[in-house]
């Protein structure tokens, strides 16, 4: 077989499959209106049969001219509020509801509703020439009664073509300006495909398009593994993409129960379609609980860039209108235990997407009390998101009633620790003794205080398992006690995650960026600066001059490293993502803190600098010789103002500051894609060592490394 004909043969494989066991009929492309993009006799025909009184009043009010303004009522009310809207909540035309397509019930107790579901119409359509101003065609349309929902553009490596040039065509040959690609209004999803590889996006905007890889990972979904899919000893490998994904049942279930529309604050639309290992840990997790019921504990270790608020978001929803192979309800609420406020807001707009109605998600905030938390889960509120300071409310009710309820934990971390209230033995103004003691004395109340995922781990293990009490545990770097209570035992007797998608996927993906990569120590920097300083054939910066001013560099030396940091900041970190990027210097203890940030401005000062200020962050009140200092107190806007705690993250987002000193605070949980530098003068080991420098790894337009600079 010559290579044009396997790529042909790869083209009708996928048709073949979803033609016999995907639920497709062979589409005809000539039936294609490519002026409305719509294969308007299948529309109609869905409609007279699924509906036939309807479109019988219908038929009376416009005679003649029914189906015309059918096809023209549809058009506009899917271009005021798109397609996805339309599909899951029909239009009305003269007080008549019409639904475009029905979606699968919860239960199968209503055979009405199942009837109508088995009568949607899905065409795979091969070849499909789409555009009124060329002859171009698209590999493959899946149509759903007669509306285009995905377009697939196959390539194949025997003739020398990958996803790569399906991507180029996307972005160059396809037009937007074509009915069928106007984005939220036909085609909801594109796929570039190959022989070993998928990728996906939502819009078609030219250069500008940005595919999203839809692969499984190279150890298949759900395991520890790198980018890419695993090696099949029969078939396709992108096979999943057709068998698991695109086939009837799925596809429909990903329209009515996963797609949503985003607007951010600046109104600019995004449509989410989910990533492979997003759709891969819902359905898992589906599966599981109709098998075995409410009581039983999962750990989803999912890296940061995962679209975990999505995943979250997906899941909620989904238990919360589960149903056993009895029809029983399995969980009356779902309760999802968070201190992200983002999450909040982005819970209740996706699932107002799906069902189009108010209040189906109850907050908990911290202006609220435990009785409110009672009230909601009494009430039998679908979806309930709380904080973990009122967690132990749960159990009092779930052991009051018996009723069941599935608890999906968000990410766990404390964002600061208490005071520690060991008192110095030696005088604070002895800074080598004073800094040197207050490391040890915060390092060890550090290691001795709980954290929130500690704290939670000690509340579950107190009350232990309970049989109508599911949890769902979401974190990236779970400890070993989470790993343990959360996780599923292996043969070996060590513990698992119930699915991951591991870091290395996600920075081999692009979700995020590899820490690691630019990584150096004090020490190395320091030779380095000496060496180029001392040779005269190289021209040494001005930040390798300040370096090499130093005999020695000292632990205990904060003006040294002071030096280091700002002359590096000004030379290199300045520079970055388009001159916005931030810094984290990671201090050993608060007085640390305090002291680099009177250093930082001494030193600002004295070089007559003006292009860089700096904040604090550290909990309570820290006292040096005889001045005592708050985080308040310290940090000052350019009017002049405190900056208070809640207002911090603002500040330093904005231009007014570019580095940030923390003491045990914003090292997780703290997201700010501008920190493209961190400087460590702090032990990390262990989870905390992966915490601490994934705050620098998320993404953004222009962020193409980062530098971590460690003692």
């Amino acid at each position: 077989m010559d290579d044009n004909l396997k790529e042909k043969a790869f083209e009708e494989a996928i048709e073949e499959y979803l033609i016999t066991q995907g639920g497709y009929k062979k589409g005809n492309p000539s039936k294609f209106d490519r002026t409305t993009a719509l294969a308007q006799d299948t529309l109609l025909s869905f409609i007279k049969v699924t509906q036939p009184k309807k479109w019988e009043k219908y038929c009376t009010i416009y005679g003649s001219a029914a189906e015309d303004s059918f096809i023209k009522r549809f058009s506009k009310e899917v271009q005021v509020n798109g397609l996805l809207h339309v599909l899951r909540h029909g239009f009305k035309d003269r007080g008549i509801l019409f639904k475009v397509c029905f979606f699968k019930p919860e239960t199968s107790i209503n055979k009405d509703t199942m009837k109508l579901y088995e009568q949607n119409i899905l065409h795979c359509t091969r070849q499909l020439h789409y555009s009124v101003l060329n002859k171009n065609s698209i590999d493959i349309v899946l149509f759903l009664n007669g509306i285009p929902v995905v377009s697939l553009e196959l390539k194949c490596q025997f003739t020398g073509q990958s996803a790569y040039n399906a991507i180029n065509q996307y972005k160059f040959d396809r037009a937007s300006k074509d009915a069928i690609f106007d984005f939220r209004n036909r085609v909801l999803v594109h796929f570039a495909v190959d022989l070993y590889e998928v990728y996906m996006t939502t819009r078609l905007n030219g250069d500008s398009t940005y595919f999203l890889p839809f692969n499984q990972g190279s150890n298949g979904a759900g395991n520890v593994g790198g980018k890419g899919n695993p090696l099949r000893q029969q078939g396709y490998q992108t096979a999943y993409l057709w068998e698991h994904v695109l086939c009837k049942d799925r596809l429909l279930e990903i329209l009515h129960k996963f797609m949503h529309l985003k607007i951010d604050d600046k109104q600019a639309e995004t449509l989410i379609f989910p990533r492979f290992h997003q759709l891969d840990v819902v359905t898992k997790l589906i599966v599981d609980v109709k098998e075995n019921g409410a009581g039983k504990n999962y750990l989803i270790q999912h890296s940061a860039g995962s679209g975990k608020s999505n995943s979250i978001a997906w899941l909620a929803y989904r238990l919360s209108g589960l149903h056993n192979i009895q029809d029983e309800k399995i969980f009356h609420s779902v309760i999802v235990v968070t201190d992200r406020k983002i999450l909040d807001s982005q819970l209740q707009e996706t699932i107002y997407q799906f069902d189009h109605v108010l209040g189906v998600v109850e907050c908990i905030d911290e202006k609220k009390h435990a009785v409110d938390l009672r009230n909601a889960i009494n009430a039998n509120k679908k979806i309930i998101i709380t904080t973990l300071q009122k967690f132990p409310v749960i159990y009092e009710e779930v052991e009051k009633d018996g009723k069941s309820f599935a608890i999906i934990v968000d990410e766990a971390h404390s964002s600061q620790t208490g005071e520690a209230s060991k008192k110095l033995k030696k005088a604070l103004g002895n800074i080598e003794e004073a800094l040197e003691e207050y490391r040890q004395m915060e390092s060890e109340a550090e290691e001795n205080t709980k954290d929130e995922e500690d704290k939670l781990v000690e509340e579950l293990t107190t009350h232990g398992q309970i049989p109508n009490l599911s949890f769902f545990a979401f974190t990236a770097t779970p400890k070993a006690k989470t790993l343990q209570l959360f996780g599923e035992k292996q043969k070996d007797d060590t513990y698992r995650a119930f699915h991951i998608y591991s870091m290395r996927q996600a920075i081999e993906e692009h979700f995020i960026l590899d820490v690691l990569k630019n990584y150096t120590t004090y020490n190395m920097y320091y030779k380095i600066a000496k060496k180029v300083a001392d040779d005269p054939a190289l021209d040494a910066s001005k930040a390798t001059k300040e370096i090499s001013k130093y005999e020695s560099l000292h632990p205990h030396n904060l003006a040294q490293k002071t030096a280091i940091i700002i002359e590096h900041f000004r030379n290199i970190t300045k520079n970055k993502i388009s001159g916005q990027a931030k810094a984290m210097v990671v201090t050993a203890s608060r007085l640390h803190a305090v002291r680099y940030l009177f250093e930082f401005r001494r030193y600002i000062k004295a070089k007559a600098y003006d292009d860089l200020d700096v904040l604090v962050a550290f909990s309570g009140t820290v006292k040096d010789n005889s001045a005592e200092w708050t985080e308040e107190k310290i940090n000052i806007d350019k009017q002049g103002h405190p900056i208070k705690e809640k207002q911090l993250k603002r500040h330093f987002n904005s231009p007014d500051f570019n580095m940030l000193i923390v003491a045990e605070k914003y090292q997780t949980g703290f997201d700010e894609p501008l920190l493209h530098t961190m400087f460590v003068d702090k032990k990390l080991t262990g989870v905390k060592a992966v915490q601490t420098l994934s705050r620098l790894n998320r993404t953004m337009k222009g962020k193409k490394d980062t530098f971590v600079l460690d003692s």
